[in-house]
């Protein structure tokens, strides 16, 4: 029997619950910037609904979540293996947008998903904290783990991620700063 495809509305979902989850102390917390982001380890998502998510996507999978301050709203981009990507939100006006990467961005994501010092980019391996308020918050989902950058004076992108952002941003609706 053949495995049935995840729909994608559900996987931008579980990723716009995931990144809420993760990120909620830090993005919703004024009181206390500093504050160590979550390590993802499956949970569940909602008022009480028993639904796991899983910590990370498959490999050669990506999503990003963003949010620019406290009140801003999530904006979520999933991006499938062979480039099929959804916005949900990325403007911050409730529209969802569809596209797929040209071939040489495919290929160039696939190339920088699959590099090891992707490993030593997430934000367990450099614990990461967050420093800004009212900032612009990217969280990339990969297969490694999560990866968490802010658009803030005097924060430096991580070298693989950061490239993988820019290439998302630049290709997509979704935006690399505030």
């Amino acid at each position: 029997m053949l495995a049935r495809p995840r729909p994608r509305l559900l996987v931008a979902l579980l990723a716009l619950a995931l990144a809420g989850a993760l990120t909620g102390c830090s993005l919703f917390d004024r009181d206390k910037p500093g504050t160590p982001l979550a390590q993802p380890s499956g949970g569940v998502v909602g008022g009480g609904s028993q639904l796991e998510i899983p910590a990370t996507v498959a490999a050669g999978q990506v999503s990003l979540i963003q949010r620019l301050g406290e009140d801003g709203p999530l904006r979520t981009l999933s991006v499938e293996r062979n480039g099929a990507w959804q916005c949900v939100d990325c403007a911050g006006d409730g529209v969802t947008s569809r596209g797929t990467l040209a071939p040489e961005l495919t290929e160039r994501l696939q190339v920088l998903l699959a590099n090891p010092a992707l490993a030593d980019e997430t934000d367990q391996a450099r614990r990461y904290r967050t420093t800004c308020i009212d900032a612009l918050t990217s969280s990339l989902i990969t297969s490694t783990g999560l990866i968490t950058s802010q658009d803030c004076p005097g924060e430096e992108r991580t070298p693989v991620a950061g490239e993988i952002l820019l290439l998302l941003t630049q290709a997509t609706p979704a935006e690399v700063t505030g």
